[in-house]
């Protein structure tokens, strides 16, 4: 029998179990992201200034058309040293009152658009405060943020970064200050590190594309090399504010059913239905129960898992009309196409805006221009210009449903050169623009679309009726060619039918020359007027916008030798 003595005691971990159990703990939101700061576009010091950008620019775009304000933002650069910069950007819109500056700049995941269904840029919460983050990761100095909300209010300012243990705000200063020269508005200061090219996929890129995509915007841009440029508004008129709705009973999943059920304030089945989704009357949700086979008095605080899923069987069974479109705001072909034709200078332009259509309940319209020939190269393959409500996707081209759309869509029949269900080879610019209450990007970096079913079907739809006018314009173009050049064999021939018929008919020399005159006039009557074709005629392309953000050569030749050591 064995003895316990006095100096003995029980090992603190009996098991590996409860030694491994030890250290488990909680990961704060922002300390994943601060160690995988790739999935929110901060993966090299380049896409990580556009995205700073990006993101201050989107959140300032929302905030005054939100407010009904005519945005006017002032964003620049500023080269601190090498590698460093200075990012400031500022607006005019309905600035931010005291309490919620920290939140929004110094906290990860917190928004008011997450929830809300209605067409934004901005969706997630994260996007400003991950720049944050990643400018104090980077440089160690904290965010400067002025903010003001009326004439009769003073300015906050705020100088703060992230917590990432906590997910939380580190307030250095918190103060008022004089800002005359504004009666409200937000200004935001970074310093980061990152990198400025001109070019493809560079921040003078993006600024001219959303200048393009938001005509009722005022920017004045200053790059790092202190060269200025004012994209001025092209209308007063702002585009129509965008109305939340509620979700559709299409586009939920049981889950979300439940936790909805758990949520509400509703007495009855009936009125749940009628009172939590769009597009669901008191006939429609009678309908509802009666396929879910559950009485519309039924209260939701009885209905349990079971039930539940019948009302989603009862849903499905269901015929339910299309959730509303007053939720978003597309371009608009006209400003799509007239977009095309200030930034390319081609022979042949067309748009369309697609019907709306749904996809798990979210509604959405796809838009698609093209522009032909002109000044593009026709040995390359074609450009590719990516809007998600109305904010250019500058990265990951070849990804996502666009990429998709376009490669399954059959070029040849078009006129165009294409191999396999590759992007086909012309001279030509194809802009594709979704607009949705939820865009579903790839990542949480929003650089490519994903490819639902329903979205990739309109595209396609949007991108054959474009390619159906190109098709048409490029077979003119063909046989209008056909024609010129038989008429060049036969024009080549009536000197030598003239000369013949003076010897023939006796002549004089001297009537040689309105002889073929009359002899093309004949063959004009007889083969009709060619009409001119492929001809570039476009007023409203401006070549100095047009170069904004193009590479410069010794860029182009650094692109091209980093593009070598990656191969």
């Amino acid at each position: 029998m064995s003895q316990t003595t006095l100096g003995d005691s029980k090992p603190k971990h009996s098991t590996k179990a409860d030694e491994m159990a030890t250290k488990q703990r909680d990961i704060s939101v922002a300390a994943f992201f601060e160690k995988n700061r790739h999935l929110l576009g901060f993966d090299n010091p380049r896409k990580a200034l556009l995205t700073t950008i990006k993101e201050g620019v989107d959140n300032s775009l929302d905030a005054c058309e939100e407010a009904n304000i005519l945005p006017e933002l002032i964003v620049e650069i500023i080269e601190l040293s090498e590698n460093r910069f200075r990012v400031i950007m500022e607006d005019n819109g309905p600035g931010i009152v005291k309490e919620q500056v920290p939140k929004i700049f110094a906290r990860l995941l917190y928004g008011s658009k997450f929830h809300k269904l209605a067409q934004s840029r901005g969706q997630q919460g994260i996007g400003i405060s991950a720049s944050v983050m990643y400018g104090h990761l980077t440089t160690g100095k904290p965010a400067k943020i002025t903010s003001k909300i009326g004439p009769n209010h003073p300015a906050h300012y705020y100088e703060l970064h992230i917590d990432t243990d906590k997910n939380k705000p580190i307030i250095s200063k918190d103060e008022e200050k004089e800002w005359n020269h504004k009666d409200h508005g937000t200004r935001v200061e970074l310093d980061l590190e990152g990198s400025y090219n001109k070019g493809k996929q560079s921040v003078d890129q993006y600024i001219k594309e959303t200048a393009i995509t938001n005509p009722h915007c005022t920017i004045i841009y200053t790059n790092p090399k202190a060269e200025q440029i004012i994209f001025a508004r092209a209308t007063d008129t702002m585009p129509e504010k965008a109305k939340e709705i509620q979700p559709h009973p299409y586009g939920i999943e049981l889950g979300m059913l439940i936790r909805m059920i758990a949520s509400t304030e509703t007495r009855t089945l009936q009125s749940f239905l009628t009172t939590e989704f769009s597009r669901v009357g008191a006939g429609t949700a009678k309908e509802i129960c009666e396929h879910a086979k559950l009485l519309p008095q039924t209260k939701p605080r009885s209905i349990n898992r079971e039930m539940a899923e019948k009302i989603m069987m009862g849903i499905k069974k269901t015929k339910i009309i299309s959730p509303p479109t007053d939720c978003i705001s597309p371009i608009t072909e006209e400003l799509l196409e007239k977009g095309l034709r200030k930034e390319i200078n081609a022979e042949f332009y067309t748009a369309v805006t697609r019907p709306p259509a749904v996809y798990r309940g979210n509604p959405f319209v796809i838009e698609v221009g093209i522009a032909y020939g002109g000044d593009q190269p026709g040995d390359k393959p074609v450009s590719l210009m990516r809007y998600a409500n109305r904010v250019p996707l500058q990265y990951s081209q070849g990804a996502g449903a666009v990429a998709k759309a376009v490669s399954a869509t059959k070029w040849k029949s078009y006129g165009l050169q294409q191999s396999g269900s590759n992007i086909p080879t012309g001279p030509m610019t194809i802009a594709v623009h979704i607009a949705s209450v939820w865009v579903p990007f790839t990542s949480e970096s929003k650089e490519a679309i994903a490819s639902y079913p329903e979205i990739l079907k309109e595209m396609k739809l949007a991108i054959q009726e474009c390619g159906r006018k190109l098709g048409s314009y490029v077979n003119k173009k063909k046989k209008v060619g056909f024609e010129l050049k038989k008429r060049g064999y036969i024009e080549k021939y009536i000197p030598h039918v003239s000369q013949a018929l003076i010897e023939l008919l006796g002549l004089k020399d001297s009537e040689e020359e309105s002889l073929n005159d009359h002899l093309k006039e004949i063959l004009e009557e007889q083969r009709g007027k060619v009409e001119e074709v492929g001809k570039i005629d476009n007023p409203d392309f401006d070549e100095e916008f047009a170069n904004i953000g193009k590479e410069d050569p010794e860029d182009e030749e650094e692109d091209l030798e980093e593009e070598n050591e990656r191969s």
